[in-house]
């Protein structure tokens, strides 16, 4: 019998305090209408504050100095 982790390549996300979601291991990323996102990187990094100008991956647009409308979020 074989072990289900040696045969296949483990997938693991972590939440970053105030970042974003850093997903390691092959995944493919869907748009809104289902279509593949291309990435070729084996680890990325997910928005989590809507600040991106490269949705939706994170482009550490949360690092910037939060705006007054913001801060009631």
């Amino acid at each position: 019998m074989t072990n289900e982790s040696e045969t296949r390549d483990d997938v693991t996300v972590t939440v970053c305090p105030d970042g974003p979601l850093l997903v390691r291991g092959p995944v493919t990323v869907l748009d809104g209408d289902g279509r593949a996102i291309a990435n070729q990187r084996n680890t990325i990094a997910l928005c989590r504050c809507g600040r991106t100008r490269r949705p939706p991956f994170c482009d550490s647009s949360h690092k910037r100095k939060k705006r007054p409308s913001d801060e009631g979020d």
